[in-house]
């Protein structure tokens, strides 16, 4: 689950070549593409908060919440913290060159949830024999990434769900004489990360960005009231 990373740059060099207003590099691209697919990435949680404000429906297919839900669950990993308690769990080791972007629910022995609290939530807890964490109950801080359990874990595993970020998209190519034209090599390409819906989506900003590269206000413009239109209708 992808979206092509080739025909989105074809497509992008199509729209703007279409009346040679300009070109974009594949360095240029893979830079603007990288951005834009962040802030696509980005705004999936402030979209999902604000749906969640209001009432969703029964469709099967164009429920908001269940379709942002269905976009970040392509993100999401999980695996066994490492470290101790006394330092602080880590988080799990991810293989390269997946980044980490939001700790999600902490587990305990793989069967228990553990809540997350503030430090001095902590020291209200620990005041009262009724509300003090216990093994039953089990509580955890969180800082610079790391995760530190209440009370201390005698034994037993810590694992915990999170969201990684997407890996930058990246229009790989060779370049041979004599007119070393840029030929697109899937070796060492990164398509997009982002659900398949989000094509038209991805297009439409790099446009926009493009336009700005190139110094074309009326590809910027073009693409600027796209953008603002789909925003509009995907969150009234």
């Amino acid at each position: 689950m992808a979206v092509n990373v080739n025909a989105v740059y074809r497509t992008v060099l199509l729209i703007i070549n279409k009346e040679q207003r300009g070109y974009l590099t594949p360095d240029e691209f893979n830079r603007v593409a990288a951005q834009v697919q962040l802030e696509i990435f980005n705004e999936y949680f402030d979209d999902l908060n604000q749906q969640l404000r209001v009432p969703g429906n029964d469709s099967e297919y164009s429920d908001r919440i269940k379709n942002l839900e269905e976009k970040i669950a392509i993100f999401q990993e999980s695996g066994t913290c490492g470290g101790s308690n006394a330092s602080g769990f880590t988080l799990p080791s991810q293989t390269p060159p997946y980044e980490f972007y939001k700790l999600g629910t902490v587990i305990y022995d793989n069967e228990k949830e553990v809540q997350l609290v503030q430090p001095n939530e902590l020291l209200e807890l620990n005041l009262s024999p009724i509300t003090k964490p216990s093994t039953y109950w089990p509580v955890y801080t969180y800082k610079n990434f790391k995760i530190k359990v209440y009370p201390t874990v005698p034994t037993g595993t810590i694992s915990c769900t999170y969201i990684r970020k997407p890996l930058n998209p990246i229009w790989n190519f060779t370049s041979t004489p004599p007119g070393y034209q840029y030929v697109y090599t899937p070796t060492g390409s990164q398509d997009f990360e982002l659900h398949p819906v989000e094509q038209v989506n991805i297009i439409t900003r790099i446009l926009l960005y493009s336009g700005i590269v190139i110094k074309d206000p009326q590809i910027v413009q073009a693409a600027a009231q796209q953008v603002q239109m789909e925003n509009i209708n995907s969150k009234s």
